[in-house]
Parts: structure tokens; sequence; C-alpha cells
């Protein structure tokens, strides 16, 4: 996510102790400042699908919905520039709170941001559960962005600095894991309380994301800090006692010595925005922009924001279109496990590349059959065959992205910055990947209606670009220690030129001093 926080590998990673049971406790407690991410994500889709929710704030969509003689066009009938900015708002306040928190971590710790970020995600989600005009939505909408902005930035750092190197990969991926876990637990709820009589069911599913951030709000008070923000703040002693809890031994000097060393060449560097922007950074610079730009690109988040009023739109029910972005939800689950245990055996390159060749073929099949049935008019219906290859299509999709772009997207740019240009390369990640959300959040309805079942040709061919991206420019940094990184840069046939040969010997250097 955004800066604020160094990780340091040193030593190759061959450091003494392993994953301990406390280790284990923490960053499950710590992951679940994901859920916020998730839950939001999920709710938001299936609130804006529920009819009572439309007629209280968003009549003119109601009404233009439910006129049979106004929406022979399916594709158009919830196109709403007020409705989708219920949605995107979020992602705006959250790329704001997220340079905000930068500084809140490294100052006063990754507690205290996740502290904060659990706050006012509490307090927008009871003003969401309460609103009464669309003033009120909106505010409440903006305060959940920014609690997003501090838990995106400060747990992936809390879980990289407790977690040990060889494990880093896995944990870091358990933020994705409990990010999925709460799209899906929106899912549930959405189809739960649409059973609701009433009117009310709307209330309750948003009201219902003050359950997440209570948890990582009570949770963050009983989590230790990591050694690394001890150390910023200057307590090394403390420090060093609580990586040898966090190890399980007693040996934990040369860990120790690195993180020190880490921390002071952090402190050395006066201008890291100036720093990235140096020929030598250019590799993680272009990794740092693209691949959050390819990320939203994939056209995932049409799939998450609005998966149930997309199932309704192309014909499915109102229950069915509910259940089937449960059972979406489901899959990104399972999926998002198998790259849990996958990404530092198989390597990033392969998910990435078999998970983009599957995601084209899935858009491509899904527009071919929405195009087939509805054509450019969007007059038609759906066959239960034509709905369930279309719900399988998705799934195969939705599994794609799930163990490939959605969590490398945020740990490939996490893995391959240095100390020093570190705080400026995870702001530029997590701004593109907001701003783009945003984009697609805002602008999706509006797309669909004008571009029709052409949209997800559009979202395959971007797909394409972004899998050749991979295949030329993005070396594997599977196992690779972060002071280590240029030797893979200079050894790669683009970038190499953009390496001075004295970053691969003081690369070298320091390990053979370690």
């Amino acid at each position: 996510m955004a800066g604020g926080g160094f990780v340091a590998q040193g030593g190759g990673g061959n450091y003494e102790g392993g994953l301990t049971a406390y280790v284990l406790v923490t960053c499950m407690v710590a992951a679940m400042g994901g859920l916020l991410f998730g839950y939001d994500l999920g709710i938001s889709g299936g609130v804006t699908s529920m009819e009572p929710f439309l007629t209280k704030f968003f009549p003119s969509v109601y009404k233009t919905m439910s006129d049979q003689t106004k929406h022979d066009n399916e594709y158009c009938k919830f196109d709403s520039q007020m409705l989708t900015l219920f949605t995107s708002s979020l992602y705006l306040a959250a790329l704001v709170a997220s340079f905000f928190a930068s500084a809140v971590t490294r100052v006063f710790g990754r507690k205290a941001s996740m502290s904060f970020g659990g706050f006012a995600f509490l307090v927008g989600a009871i003003l969401n559960g309460v609103a009464v005009n669309i003033v009120m939505l909106i505010v409440g909408r903006l305060l959940l962005g920014v609690g997003v902005g501090f838990a995106n930035q400060s747990v992936p750092v809390y879980l990289s600095e407790m977690a040990p190197a060889k494990m880093r990969g896995a944990l870091n991926i358990g933020f994705q894991m409990a990010i999925t876990i709460g799209i899906l637990g929106a899912n549930l709820v959405n189809y739960g309380t649409a059973q609701i009589k009433g009117g009310s069911g709307w209330r309750i599913s948003l009201a219902l994301a003050a359950v997440p951030a209570l948890m990582m709000t009570i949770g963050s008070f009983f989590l230790p800090d990591t050694p690394n923000s001890i150390i910023e703040r200057g307590h090394t002693t403390k420090a060093r006692q609580m990586l040898q809890k966090i190890r399980g031994t007693d040996h934990v000097d040369e860990e120790f010595h690195d993180l020190v060393d880490a921390s002071e060449a952090a402190k050395k560097v006066e201008h890291p925005w100036r720093t990235i922007f140096q020929p030598k950074y250019r590799p993680q610079l272009v990794i740092c922009t693209l691949v959050p730009f390819f990320q939203q690109l994939t056209g995932i988040n049409v799939i998450v924001f609005y998966a149930p009023v997309l199932f309704k739109t192309l014909g499915f029910g109102d229950d069915a279109s509910l259940m089937s972005a449960v059972i979406t939800g489901g899959v990104n689950v399972v999926a998002t496990s198998f790259s849990i245990f996958s990404v530092d055996r198989f390597g990033r390159r392969a998910l990435f590349l078999e998970g983009g060749v599957q995601m084209i073929l899935c858009q491509i099949a899904t527009g071919a059959i929405i195009g087939w049935k509805f054509g450019v008019n969007g007059e038609g219906t759906l066959s239960q065959t034509d709905a369930n290859l279309i719900l399988i299509a998705i799934c195969a999709y939705v599994s794609a992205f799930a163990w490939s772009w959605g969590p490398l997207g945020w740990l490939v740019p996490s893995e391959i910055c240095s100390l020093e240009i570190r705080p400026a390369g995870q702001a530029i990640n997590v701004a593109v990947n907001m701003f783009f959300t945003f984009f697609i959040g805002q602008f999706f309805l509006t797309m669909l209606c004008h571009m029709k079942f052409g949209l997800f040709f559009f979202f395959a061919g971007f797909v394409v670009i972004m899998t050749i991206f991979i295949a030329f420019f993005l070396p594997e940094t599977k196992g690779v220690p972060i002071e280590e990184m240029n030797r893979v840069w200079k050894a790669h046939w683009f970038w190499g030129k953009y390496i001075p040969d004295d970053a691969v010997i003081g690369a070298n250097h320091a390990k053979n001093d370690a």
C-alpha cells in the first residue's frame, strides 16, 4: 500500500528463528484490516440493487428501472452518475487518506494508524446505517474511505515487518485473503437482508460494516509494535526484545543489525520522491505505476462493485443476482487461498501469465454470450442455460484474478523497491490503484450503457496488453532479497541498461559484509 514504513530483508533472508505461534496470531489479528476493504467492496453493489434503497436515495434510477417502456435497452437501466458516486467516492477519500496515513504510520507506529483507520470506518458505517439523505450517505462513504486508506497502508506494512523473510509473501497475501472473506461476507449479508420485509435491509447491510471496524479497532490495541517501528522511534533495546519474542530465539543479532542499518539508511534519504525519478530507479517507477494501473483495468472491480447490479441487468432475478454474487465471492476466497500456497513455490511470473490467459478467455466468452443474446440494442432475455454459462465464465475469471493480479498486484510493487525509494514507490502504487478504482467505479455503468457487450472485449484487450508486459518486462522476484534486487534488474534484457555497475557491486559488498 502507501509508504510510511520500511521492510528490511538482509542477509539473504537466512536469519535464525521462524514462524512462531505469536507471530501467526498477531498477523491474523492485523489482517482483519482487510475485512474493512473487502466488506465495503462487496456491500455497495448489493445495496445499490435493492429497490427500497433506490427508492429512497435514487428515485430516478428506480423509476427508469421499473418503467418497462423506458428500459428496453437492458444495458442502460442503472446508468446514473450519482448512483456510481455513492460507490466510488470512497476511493478518492482513500487515495488522499493514504498520504496522511504514511506520516502517521511512520511517526506514531503501525498500531496507531490501524486504530485510527478502524475508528474512521466505524463512524462512517454508523452514518451510512442511519442516513436520511444523500449528503449523509456520501459523508459516511468518505469516512469509510479514510478508514480504508489507513488500513490499506498500515496493515500490509505491519504484516511484512512481523513475518519471517521466507514467509513474507504468504503472510502478505493473508491480507488479500481477508479482503476476499470480507467480500464474501458482504455478499451473504446482502442476500440475507434482501429478504427482510419493510425495506430496512439496506440499513442493516451498511451498518454491519461496524463489525469489522470494531474488530480492527479493538484488536489493534492488543497488537505489539513491530521491531522496525520501535527502532524508528529510537527504542533499540525494546526492539531487540520484541524481535527475540516474535522469532522464538535469542540469536537475532544479524537480523537486528540489518534492521538498525536499514532504519539509519532510511533516515538519510531526504527526498525519496526526487530520488525515484533517477534513471537507476526506472524499473521500480514503471512497475509501481503500471502494475496497479493494469490491476484495475482487468475489469475485476466491475464484478466486485456491481456483481448484483450486473447480474440483474442481464436478467437474473433479485434473489438470483445476489446469490450469483455470493457464488463469485466464494470462488474468490478459494482461489486466493491457492495463491498463498503457490506464490513462493511457482513464482510470481507463472501466476501472472496463467491468470492473464485465463482472464482473457473468460472475458471474451462473457462478452460473446451477452452480445449474442442482447445484441447492440440491449433487447433480449437469458435462458437458464445462458445465465449459467455467464456465471461459470465470470467465476473462472474471478478465480484467475484471485490467484494472480489480485494479490500480486500489491505484493510485487512492495517487494521490488529498495529502502531509499520505498515510501515514494508505495505511495505511487496506492495512489494509482485508488485513482483507477475510483474511475472504474464511477464510470462503469455509463461505459456499459454506451459500449454494451463490447465493454468485456475492452477489458480483455487490456489484459492482453498487461500479460505481454509481464512476459517481457517483469523478471522473477521470488526469493530475492531487496538489497540484491539490482542484480535481477541488471541481468534483464531491457532494464539492465538503467542499472549502473556500482549499484550491483554495492549490493554484493553488502551481502559479503553481512
